[in-house]
């Protein structure tokens, strides 16, 4: 029986990554390396700097604090200013293009609500000539 033959199976020959993977592994790799070499270098450079200034911002710590609570102040003051004056514009252009007749959004809302205190006030106006008759 050992002289009978077995039928051959061709197995396809195991693929590995191709060239182009292994150009995109190894530029990742490499960026990858790059990058973390100058996250090193960014946090060496921190730390020396953090080392080097402590004694300086101890020094001047009692200008320091209030300067920073007055510029907090100051940048919030012209963020708060510049928003007025955004809703401002808007609020202007919305009633501009209100009065021109040009319907922007929410003009109907603003008709029905003109149109309440029309009503009311007729009945008002009424009650008080028939209670001053």
């Amino acid at each position: 029986m050992s002289d009978q033959q077995r039928p051959t199976t061709q197995t396809p020959p195991e693929s590995g990554p191709t060239v182009t993977q292994a150009i995109r592994f190894l530029t990742a790799i490499a960026m990858g390396a790059a990058l973390l070499f100058l996250s090193g270098i960014t946090l060496t450079g921190t730390v020396i700097s953090l080392i080097i200034a402590t004694p300086v911002l101890v020094l001047f710590s009692p200008v320091l604090i209030p300067a920073g609570i007055v510029m907090f102040l100051v940048m919030a003051g012209f963020l708060f200013s510049g928003g007025c004056g955004v809703a401002a514009v808007a609020a202007l252009s919305w009633v501009y293009s209100y009065v021109a007749g040009k319907h922007p959004p929410g003009a109907d809302r603003m008709d029905y609500v003109r149109m309440r205190i029309a009503e009311k006030a007729r009945d008002m106006k009424e009650r008080a000539t028939a209670q001053g008759a």
